[in-house]
């Protein structure tokens, strides 16, 4: 059984937003995302895979296609296949998410 202490590899830095995986399959991948205040991913798109944003804990501002809107924690957001897909940290307090792509792609 693979199993990670989720909250103690929470990791920030000043520059931008980390990534840290999770696990990592050819099938999908899990990633904890970290944001400070002011950090965000830029609005992307995979053409075959769906994701999803999970926020773990603060307040997340996630953009799917033409929609936005602020996500708190225990709520989670599908970017469909396809979709422009973003999220951004607005507020004075750090965020954390985690965030699920299936089927995996060659580029995260």
């Amino acid at each position: 059984m693979q199993r990670v202490n989720v909250a103690s590899l929470a990791r920030f830095a000043d520059d931008k937003m980390q990534k840290v995986t999770l696990f990592d399959n050819p099938r999908f991948f899990c990633d904890v995302y970290c944001l400070k205040p002011g950090q965000a991913q830029r609005v992307h798109s995979h053409r075959d895979a769906d994701k999803v944003y999970y926020v773990l804990d603060g307040r997340a501002t996630v953009q799917v296609g033409e929609e936005e809107d602020v996500v708190e924690a225990g709520v989670a957001v599908l970017a469909p296949a396809g979709s422009a897909h973003g999220v951004s940290n607005r507020s004075a307090d750090p965020l954390t998410l985690l965030v699920f792509m299936a089927p995996q792609t060659s580029h995260r």
